[in-house]
């Protein structure tokens, strides 16, 4: 029986919805957040740093991932030190090439020597995992996230490419490997037997920890009464 508690894993929550994130929080159920331009425009955020500082207010002990979003490799390391400012717990989300498919390797390279802590996010292929271990202070801790759920959209089974990340970072003590963009709760145990250190899931996922290893006879008979209440409710008839 697969259990939460069994777990060598770190759950971070995804999103940008500020009550989301504080109530996981409260409830003890994350060790830690990421978000992104994309999440946040969903959420209707229309001021980074107003947003960001807000949840910094209250989430000051548990690690949180901002991203800077200029094309710029000069801008972006404006932003990332602007960014790095914010908080302790912070880091700093650096995608692996800006839009034109230009390595970030370099302005990792500097901001990583520099101290600052890092998220590399939109990462793919394991060529990417070994130019990042190769760029990396070894001295600073630094997130390498991997979008196994990308991974899978493709019809590729992330499971081997993931083991191999982790297998390419266990030099560096204070690299940890994130699976990202995960589909389904599956993939914490997954990602958990891979070797990674932290795997981002959304409130849709966070919501589905409590059936951990319920009964599938009783799974079963929940969904035929959830289909027979939506079929009384719309007032169906034949």
């Amino acid at each position: 029986m697969k259990s939460i508690k069994n777990l060598k894993i770190k759950i971070f929550a995804d999103g940008a919805n500020i009550a989301a994130m504080k109530e996981a929080k409260r409830a003890g159920v994350v060790q830690g957040f990421t978000t992104n331009p994309t999440l946040m425009r969903k959420a209707g955020i229309s001021d980074y740093e107003k947003f960001a500082k807000e949840i910094l207010s209250e989430i000051k002990d548990l690690p949180i991932s901002f991203e800077v979003f200029s094309d710029d490799f000069a801008a972006m390391e404006r932003e990332a030190k602007l960014i790095g400012s914010w908080g302790s717990n912070v880091n700093i989300k650096i995608p692996i090439t800006n839009t034109k498919g230009e390595s970030s390797a370099p302005l990792i390279r500097k901001l990583s020597a520099d101290g600052y802590k890092l998220n590399i996010t939109a990462m793919l292929t394991l060529e990417q995992v070994e130019l990042m271990a190769k760029t990396i202070s070894p001295r600073v801790p630094t997130i390498i996230s991997v979008f196994a759920g990308r991974i899978a959209d493709t019809g590729r089974d992330p499971v081997p490419l993931m083991k191999k990340a982790a297998e390419i970072l266990k030099h560096n003590p204070n690299a940890q490997l994130l699976w990202a963009s995960s589909r389904e709760l599956l993939n914490i145990f997954q990602a958990d037997e891979c070797g990674c250190h932290i795997i981002t899931v959304t409130d849709d996922i966070l919501k589905k920890l409590s059936i951990i290893g319920k009964d599938l006879g009783e799974l079963s008979l929940d969904t035929v009464k959830m289909f027979y209440h939506d079929a009384q409710a719309a007032g169906y008839k034949i």
